[in-house]
Formats: C-alpha cells, structure tokens, sequence
C-alpha cells in the first residue's frame, strides 16, 4: 500500500526531497570518475606511484564500476532498491574514507576498485528509485531533469571540486569528501525513501553474471589499457576477443536462460535500445572532451588545477540549464527525439568549433562558445535519454534496466577518453616528428623553437581528437533521430 501510494501522483509528500537524496548519491558516483583527475599529480608525487602505474588510481574505479553494474541493477531487483542504494552509499563512503588515508599505492588502488564495486550497486538503485518514485508524467520530466543535470554535470563538477580541494586542502580530500556526503544520503534515505523489501521472484543469473560481468571487465580493461599501450598491442587485442566471445555468449544464453540477467525485451524495444546508444555515444564524445581540454588548459596555457576547474563552469552550467529549464519542460509534450537529435547536433557544432584551437586561442571569444553549445547539447540529450531508457518497464526490471543506462554511460565514457587520446597523442607525434627533423636540418632548433614546435603539436592532437568527437556526436543525433520512437511524456512506442 506505501508502494502503491508513493507512486501514485501527489501521493508522497516527501518525494521532492527523496529526488535531493537521490541526486546526491548519484553526483557523488559521477564525479568521482574525475574527481581525482586534477589530484592526480599530486597523489603520484606522495605515494611514489610510476608513470606506467597511476593510470591505475582511474582505472581500477571504472573497470569494478562499468565491469559490474548489471550485477548490481539484479541485486536491486533481489533484495530491494532501497536497501541496495543504502549498503552502496555506506560502502562507498568506507571506501573513500580508506582510499583517503592510503598510504601506498597498493591501498589506493584498492580503494577505488572498492568504490568502483560499491558505486555498481549504488548508480542503478539511484535511478530506478527515481523510475518508480515519479510516475507522472509531468513530475516525472522535472525529476529526470534535475538527475540528468547531476549525471551530466558531475563529471564537470569533478574537476571543478578536484581543483578546489587540491588547491586549498589536499589530494586526498578528493576522497575524503564523499564520506559526509555519503552520511547525508544516507540518513535521509532511512526517512524519505519508499520501496518493497525486493521481487522474491528474480533469480540471480550466475552464468549470465560470469559471461556478461567478464565480458564488460574485460572490454573496460582492454580500452583502459589501450590509453598507454596502444590499440595494437596483443594484450588489448586479446582482451578485445575475449570480450566479443563472452559477450556474444551472454546474448546467446539470454536468449533461453529461465532467468536471465539482462531480460532481452528490454534492449530490444527501438526507443529503449536507441536512447540507450545515444547515451553511450554522447558520453564516447564528452569525457574525450574533458581529457583534451584539461590537458589544453594546463600543459598548453598554464592554468593553475582550480583555474582549470573553473573553466568548465560555464559547460556544466549549460547542463543544468538544458536538462531542467528546458527538456523537462517539453519532454511531456514532445518526442524524446526531437529533445536528442537536435541536442546531438548542437554538440557536434561545439565540438567543431574546438578543431580551431590554436596555443594562443581566446577563452572567451573561442573557448567559452564551445562550452556553451557542448553543455546545452548534452543538456538537452541526457534527460530524455534517461527518462526513454527506464520509462515503461516492469517493477521486477527496473533495477537492471538502470544498471544498462549506467552501463552504456560508463563504457561510452571509458571509450571516449582511450580513444580520443590516442588519436591525440599519434597526431601531435606524427606533426611534431617531421618538424623537428626539418628545424635540426635547417640548424634552426633553437630551445624556444623546440617548444613552440611541441606545444603546437599537442594542440594540433587535439584539433584532431576534437574532429572525431564531432563525428561521433553527429552519429549520435542519427542514431536518435531513427531509432528513438516513443511519443511524448510516456507514450508508448508507435507501431
């Protein structure tokens, strides 16, 4: 009757305040992705961490957390969304606290795989709560809103909050900050959020968790690793093939499993399938544009970490702006597409406007413009997205569908930032190499010679990288435009 009650329209009076404790858990989740991004020199420095090994302070978290998100959607479904969000921020929470404390590099790995295992139990509770909390379709727009601009915004914040602490405390209250956060969501869980103990009906999936968890472990790992080794190496390769084979294994065994992981109905509706595709697309494109600009901001024009966390404010704002003001107010009266694919494109001309970055450009008269379309673009994309992906599904599925969403955003962001950078660093090599070469012949590489020629070529990567972002946010705006079917608010899907 709870459950029936605070579903129904206007029946719970306290869920505009469940949706705050709900938009914090997930902040915390998203920003930690980049949190650390800024304090990572910092924490290297400290811990005596090696080059080849503090790509590990990032990738231990994405890999547990893009490698186990379906497993975490089905123990939500199990046991209940309400008592998984919980364990999740209490987890979470002790996590951060040790990888704050860390004093090795072994520890701080360890702690961010930890946060990453938490963080895949935490994410799809957060999002299918919301899912079943507001049902309305008018409320529902508002809700998905304000949670689109926290997942979107978030990794912006990131490195804005990144830049703050590393700045004015230290590295490790990069991780220590979740530990209160984390509190708050908690107590105001145990007041204000509503759910059943769980669906005593779903079965856990143990072969369909070996096959589809090993598969997505393995295809994070091998693009996490793709970053430094190169997209040839037989290491990559070999975890590239071993990710096909278990994945295509998974898919077959979903097909008959009694209980599958991942019930297939749910990919293959066109709007649900389609919105889910467009969310990994859009993130391919936007965390390669947080690598490159931040890269740009302090190696190319020597920005302070909170200067250059403060430059992506006017992008996370646009975020907030496009997900709320926006989208939420015409997702009911519009097709969610009409929300994506424009949103999509307007992405892609911030992306373009971003292949004429030079060592020299103007913040303000090149940069800033970027930002603006960039963050109004996903803005517009991420919350009908979200609210596409989980509108419509049982209560018995909605714990996994939200684990897919999360699913397709943090593979689509690993992706992004692999690739995007390692078309940027072989471009910069392949302009710098021969310049090089020539100046030395001609007897003209003088020291400032030398390094005008380097830092034009790291800028010349980027214009590059930005290029394909660009193709990538274009091939977004048709995937949404053709695929993403559904009528306004939660019409169903036209025949």
């Amino acid at each position: 009757m709870a459950e029936r009650e605070s579903e129904a329209p206007g029946g719970d009076p306290h869920r505009w305040w469940a949706l705050v404790v709900i938009a914090l858990a997930q902040l915390m989740v998203v920003l930690d992705a980049t949190i650390v991004n800024i304090a990572l020199p910092s924490a290297q420095r400290e811990l005596h961490i090696s080059n080849g090994n503090r790509q590990w302070v990032l990738t231990a978290y994405t890999l547990a957390f893009g490698g186990l998100l379906l497993i975490g959607g089905r123990v939500a479904d199990l046991v209940g969304r309400k008592r998984t969000f919980i364990i999740g921020l209490i987890g979470f929470a002790v996590a951060s606290g040790l990888g704050g404390a860390a004093e090795s590099q072994g520890m701080l790995f360890g702690a961010r795989a930890l946060q990453g295992c938490f963080g895949a139990l935490l994410a799809p509770s957060a999002l299918s709560l919301l899912s079943t909390t507001f049902t309305d379709p008018a409320e529902r727009g508002k809700a998905f809103g304000v949670f689109s601009a926290v997942a979107g915004g978030g990794a912006a914040i990131g490195l804005i909050g990144g830049g703050l602490l590393t700045e004015y405390l230290e590295w490790r209250w990069c991780l220590y900050v979740n530990v209160p956060v984390a509190l708050v969501a908690v107590l105001g869980a145990l007041t204000l959020l509503h759910d059943r103990p769980g669906h005593a009906e779903v079965r856990l999936d143990l072969r369909g968790v070996v096959l589809g968890c090993g598969g997505l472990l393995a295809l994070v790992y091998g693009v996490s690793e793709a970053e430094s080794r190169g997209w040839s190496s037989r290491l990559v390769l070999g975890l590239f093939v071993a990710a096909a084979l278990l994945l295509s294994g998974f898919v077959l065994w979903q097909r008959r499993a009694p209980a599958p992981l991942l019930p297939l109905h749910i990919i293959r509706d066109h709007s649900r399938g389609g919105s889910m595709l467009t969310m990994a697309l859009a993130t391919t494109g936007m965390y390669g544009l947080f690598l490159i600009l931040t890269y740009y901001f302090q190696r190319v024009v020597g920005y302070s970490p909170i200067r250059t966390g403060l430059a992506f404010l006017p992008l996370a704002a646009m975020i907030i702006i496009g997900a709320t003001q926006i989208s939420a107010r015409l997702l009911p009266r519009v097709a969610p597409r009409l929300l994506m694919a424009p949103g999509m494109l307007l992405a892609a001309v911030g992306m373009l406007l971003l292949t004429r970055l030079t060592a020299e450009s103007s913040y303000v008269s090149e940069l800033l413009p970027a930002e603006l379309l960039l963050g109004l673009g996903m803005g517009l994309t991420f919350m009908p997205v979200m609210a596409t992906a989980t509108a419509g599904v049982a209560p018995r599925d909605s714990g996994v569908t939200s684990a897919s969403v999360n699913t397709a955003q943090q593979v689509g962001g690993s992706i992004g930032i692999a690739l995007l950078n390692t078309i940027a660093t072989s471009q910069g090599r392949h302009y710098i190499t021969p310049r090089l070469a020539e100046a030395a012949r001609k007897g003209h590489l003088t020291p400032s010679a030398r390094e005008a020629i380097l830092r034009d070529g790291v800028v010349h990567g980027f214009t590059v990288a930005a290029a394909w972002a660009a193709l990538i946010m274009l091939l977004a705006a048709v995937v949404a435009g053709t695929l993403v079917t559904r009528g306004p608010g939660n019409a169903p899907t036209p025949p």
